[in-house]
């Protein structure tokens, strides 16, 4: 039988009649819908133009110190907060582990009591704590001279992530083969020596994506602490509007802060994930945020 080549009749030197030609199906509504979501977001853009907004305030006061000093004290509670959850979340996470039903049972009701209740609602009562205990019980010292609204920030922040974060953390615990466990026990390693060198290296692959999730959110739970004073960026708008009367237009700018801050974080988080995940990526493959920027406007030249 005689081999045939691309293009030709099987068995034949002649070239076939027709080529088979690959129509792509087409998908009219996928046009119909991009051209709704163009109509929306331009009528959005010709009304804020029409607002009665000062577009020039926003720019202005980007850079104010006040500004700036709210956005630092945004991070700095929230990086503090979120290892004060991670912290209490791997402590709890392995008390519910434990085969000791008071261990066990002081765990759930932590994680009960603290996701049951909203965060406001605590961050109010650590600043308020004075009101039922005007000194630290057996210290005589003034309890307003601790819990002041850095103090409270932290812990009603940090307090309640940890019930958040212990969930994540034996959601961790539990992907890994109990297997393992079982073996190390063989070898003789401690429970405490396996849940550190086993049993949590292998349990970050599934705790880091959820975690970093839980930082980004906290960047903006982190507003709540105006409530109690705390200058973060919100407390620092609400200081500049209250005397400009400028209202959304520091709204504006301090949202800008917090999209510029989640962004920052979300693509640290993509390559934080990356590298726990090094098993599963494609060798030479790098599909990350910062790739597609760079060949973006790598095909942008070529063009």
């Amino acid at each position: 039988m005689t081999p045939s080549t691309p293009g030709t009749a099987p068995g034949t030197s002649e070239p076939l009649a027709d080529d088979i030609v690959a129509v792509p199906v087409p998908h009219p509504w996928r046009w119909v819908g991009a051209g709704v979501v163009v109509v929306v977001l331009g009528l959005l853009v010709w009304a804020f133009s029409q607002a009665n907004i000062d577009w020039s305030v926003p720019p202005k006061f980007f850079l104010q110190e006040q500004v700036l000093v709210g956005m630092r004290n945004t991070l700095l509670i929230s990086v503090l907060a979120q290892v004060v959850g991670v912290a209490l979340g791997v402590l709890v996470a392995v008390m519910r582990q434990s085969d000791n039903w008071v261990t066990r049972g002081v765990a759930e009701f932590y994680i009960w009591l603290f996701r049951g209740t909203p965060v406001l609602v605590q961050l109010m009562i650590w600043y308020n704590l004075s009101l039922v205990f005007p000194t630290i019980p057996g210290t005589g010292i003034v309890m307003n001279s601790v819990m002041t609204p850095f103090t409270a920030a932290l812990l009603g922040l940090g307090i309640n992530e940890g019930a958040y974060m212990a969930e994540i953390v034996r959601s961790g615990i539990q992907s890994v083969d109990k297997g393992q466990t079982e073996a190390a026990g063989a070898l003789g390693m401690s429970r405490a020596h396996t849940m550190r060198r086993i049993v949590l290296p292998q349990a970050m692959r599934v705790i880091i994506p959820p975690t970093g999730n839980e930082f980004i959110n906290m960047l903006k739970t982190s507003s709540l602490a105006y409530s109690i004073q705390y200058l973060e960026l919100l407390q620092a708008a609400v200081r500049i509007y209250s005397n400009t009367l400028q209202v959304i237009e520091m709204l504006i700018t301090v949202s800008a802060w917090y999209l510029i801050l989640t962004t920052v974080f979300s693509i640290a988080q993509y390559y934080l994930e990356r590298h726990f995940n090094r098993s599963d990526q494609d060798a030479g493959v790098d599909d990350g945020p910062l790739s597609r920027v760079r060949r973006n406007l790598k095909f942008g030249r070529q063009e």
